[in-house]
């Protein structure tokens, strides 16, 4: 395991967290520099706000909602591997496939994942046109893609039938910023949101940004 580090603002928001939790949380900081100076994953100047901006960003999902035993999530368009790794290490008996078109960046998230240990986590190097149907529950993402196409994508992807029995139907859950009026017009009679500035109140850099949830 490589070198662990505090990280406050994650233990603040997610007071319940197992001992594991912390370790591989911890370790993602120090993993994600190592990695960037030889892929760039993530921005240089954003790199030292990596638990803020990365980390507690991905968790806003698990601020929105619970991923129940045996759900198979997708996150399209993963590039380092968020949401999906902090999002896997919260869910351990959820199973996470990430998935990327850029091989460098997908072997960041293997590595990454084999570092801390993840067992519920696959990593695939394609887009996400060429993936079989019906794979998944839910799909998440971190602004990969503009809600239009993530739910082209859904209707083909997404198990018609739900694992998530007694809570949310089957869908796209998507970490979004700035206005969204255009972007979320064809959807406005079943999408709802929340913002990441209530979820994770104090914090500037949650300004204007949100979670989307959108039943397919």
């Amino acid at each position: 395991m490589p070198e662990i580090h505090s990280l406050p603002l994650i233990e603040q928001f997610f007071p319940e967290l197992s001992d594991l939790q912390k370790s591989r949380l911890g370790a993602l900081p120090e993993l994600y520099k190592e990695w960037n100076a030889k892929i760039n994953v993530i921005s240089r100047k954003d790199i030292d706000h990596i638990e803020a901006h990365h980390i507690l960003h991905s968790l806003g999902i698990a601020k929105f909602t619970r991923f129940p035993t045996g759900v198979e999530i997708l996150d399209i368009g993963t590039g380092g591997g968020f949401p999906g790794i902090p999002l896997a290490i919260l869910f351990p008996e959820a199973h996470f496939t990430l998935v990327d078109g850029t091989g460098k960046k997908i072997k960041v998230v293997q590595a990454v994942s084999d570092a801390v240990g993840l067992e519920n986590v696959t990593a695939i190097h394609t887009r996400a046109e060429d993936l079989p149907s019906d794979i998944c529950h839910f799909i998440v993402s971190r602004g990969a893609l503009p809600m239009p196409d993530l739910y082209r994508f859904g209707q083909k992807l997404i198990h018609k039938r739900s694992q998530n029995k007694g809570a949310m139907p089957n869908g796209i859950i998507a970490l979004k910023g700035g206005d969204l009026r255009e972007e979320l017009l064809p959807f406005k009679r079943i999408v709802s949101s929340e913002s990441l500035e209530d979820l994770f109140p104090g914090l500037d850099f949650f300004k204007e940004k949100k979670v989307i949830y959108l039943p397919v």
